[in-house]
């Protein structure tokens, strides 16, 4: 097994100091491993009792790797070369990691902007076979994608069927569905796996191996993690990492993860929606924020923030003050954060298996398809970005005036999320208004591209505490794709789920700033100019 290690220092270690002994007394992590259901409390049982099978998730997913192996083998002898994901969430950012550590290339499509959906058409069809992932099927986003890909297949000539491979739970309607379509390939999960978890089931073994990542190795690597997991030892890091995630008190309820050497590419993002959307319920949870080493939130020495670096196995980086450091190979981390997330549920107490808010954004895009209402007037227009908010932005302007305003709503405790529903790919440097945001306002900011982080920290948002404002971009795209037997294309689609998200956030009483980019590039670096003014204008006066 890789070198797995763990420091702590400041709220971190106390919160160890506080909680290991009891831990490790109560059992917790054999009975983890046992699964004990009844861990989380009542009001739990009846979901946990089918959520734990990510404990064995390593030994029950051995059997499908001859058959990934082979499949991959014979999709190669075919000319195939490029493997397209299509899946949300845990269903496609754990395959996202595991392939992007390894040096791999998988095309992750978890989106629904027309740009990014028809770019990704566009590229090497016939060389390519596309694995749809999701636990029922009824997910909209993937059940769009496998549309216009099977349409896309059989326009060009290419049998779809033999380019579709399936991964979901045993008996769902996709199951059902696809085995009568006679699709090239049905994998089925373990259906007593959420999907958050599900890293190293079939939803994250599928894509992956399929891709070319060496997935024996990793289950290796992830059985000999969970010996060292399920020991009732003050040794186990898992049972530390989780007492650090919800433990503190008072409890610092913003934990930055800071990615610094780790080699493991992309992982905060992966831990980001695990812990986002397995704490954020009943007015509580620990936001995570995945940063840079350097982030304004690192050396902010704030009283409410945890910074967790993720490190290489020979880094010398000790922790800060309020720090943790941790070191591991990729299945390792994996599992020990899936582990630690468990035990930080338990501290919270709360169930860290449901996701009671995730629907109801959900339900208003639906409901915003269905009736298909015409767009709220815009407050005003500067420039290519027409801006919408509530009575907060008070007499603003100018876009620089609405983000102010926001920004103002922000309470000692706060956080900013952007929110960014255009094409993650094209635009990736935007990102970078998350670090100028953070130094701008002195407060956590999240970054997340829609409607991807609807399934991750869309939970949190809704049920963590009230203590978010929101900036919403939305973009106009140079075209649009339709989608097969659906009365509605992808463009109508993303517009109504971020339309939905911003109508419950503020059901939920909080500041949502609405930002469309009425043409797309000029928006973008209109936006990054105003954001990139502003963080000038707030470091000089620091200096």
């Amino acid at each position: 097994m890789s070198t797995l290690s763990y420091d702590a220092s400041g709220a971190a270690q106390q919160a160890i100091e506080q909680h290991l002994p009891a831990l490790v007394e109560d059992r917790i992590a054999s009975r983890i491993f046992a699964k004990d259901h009844t861990l989380w409390g009542a009001d739990a049982e009846s979901e946990s009792a089918i959520r734990l099978g990510w404990v064995e998730a390593a030994a029950v997913s051995q059997p499908l790797v001859e058959g990934i192996l082979e499949l991959r083998d014979a999709l190669k002898a075919e000319g195939v070369t490029r493997i397209v994901l299509c899946g949300m969430g845990g269903s496609s950012l754990a395959p996202e990691v595991i392939a992007g550590t390894a040096g791999v290339e998988l095309t992750v499509l978890d989106s629904t902007d027309p740009e990014q959906v028809g770019a990704v058409l566009a590229d090497r069809l016939a060389e390519t076979a596309i694995v749809v992932s999701s636990k029922s099927g009824s997910t909209v986003e993937t059940d769009s994608q496998r549309r216009v890909f099977e349409k896309a297949f059989n326009d060009a000539g290419i049998d779809a069927k033999s380019r579709i491979i399936i991964v979901t739970d045993p008996g769902s309607p996709l199951d059902t569905a696809s085995r009568e379509a006679g699709y090239r390939a049905v994998f089925n999960a373990d259906p007593n796996v959420g999907g958050r978890f599900s890293a190293l089931t079939a939803f994250g073994l599928v894509p992956s191996g399929l891709a070319g990542v060496d997935i024996e190795a990793l289950l290796d690597e992830a059985e000999e993690a969970a010996e060292i997991l399920r020991e009732d030892s003050e040794d186990n890091i898992g049972l530390r990492l989780g007492a650090a995630l919800g433990g503190t008190s008072p409890l610092r309820n913003k934990i930055v993860i800071a990615e610094d050497g780790s080699g493991i590419v992309g992982f905060a993002d992966w831990a980001e929606q695990l812990i986002a959307e397995s704490t954020g319920k009943l007015g509580t949870g620990v936001l995570p924020v995945v940063a840079g080493p350097s982030a304004p939130e690192v050396s902010s020495g704030a009283e409410d923030v945890l910074v967790i670096r993720l490190v290489g196995a020979d880094s010398d980086i000790e922790p800060g003050a309020n720090e943790a450091t941790i070191a591991g190979g990729l299945a390792t981390q994996m599992f020990v954060w899936e582990f630690a997330t468990a035990v930080a549920g338990r501290l919270l107490g709360i169930n860290p298996f449901d996701q009671p808010d995730v629907e109801a954004a959900k339900v208003a895009a639906r409901g915003l398809l269905d009736a298909r209402p015409e767009p709220t007037a815009a407050n005003f227009t500067d420039g290519a970005i027409e801006v919408r908010g509530g009575g907060w932005l008070g007499g603003a302007t100018t876009v620089e005036d609405a983000v102010k305003a926001l920004l103002g709503q922000l309470g000692q405790d706060g956080y900013l999320s952007v929110q960014a529903y255009f094409d993650r790919i094209a635009y990736a440097p935007f990102e970078g208004v998350r670090d100028q945001l953070a130094a701008v306002s002195g407060r956590p900011v999240t970054f997340g591209w829609g409607p991807r982080f609807l399934h991750s920290t869309g939970q949190f948002h809704k049920g963590g505490p009230a203590i978010g404002s929101f900036l919403q971009i939305t973009a106009a795209g140079s075209g649009d794709v339709e989608i097969p037997e659906r009365p509605f294309t992808f463009g109508e689609l993303i517009a109504a789920q971020a339309a939905g998200d911003a109508q419950v956030l503020e059901n939920h009483g909080r500041p949502v700033l609405r930002l469309h980019l009425v043409e797309r590039s000029a928006g973008v670096a209109q936006l990054q100019e105003i954001v990139a003014a502003l963080a000038s204008r707030a470091t000089a006066l620091e200096s």
